[in-house]
């Protein structure tokens, strides 16, 4: 896992594609969002938010 985020890391920088760090990160969040609340009561209302 760290080698992945190090080779990613080291593509952005490179190809100066540093732009893509924050997409990466919300999608990183969102994902963990939806992962972390679908056994809890909060899932109905995380879903309609998509």
């Amino acid at each position: 896992m760290l080698d992945l985020l190090q080779d990613l890391w080291t593509f952005m920088r490179e190809r100066k594609k540093l732009w893509m760090a924050p997409l990466i990160l919300v999608m990183v969040l969102l994902g963990l969002l939806i992962v972390l609340a679908q056994g809890s009561a909060l899932a109905p209302f995380i879903y309609t938010l998509f």
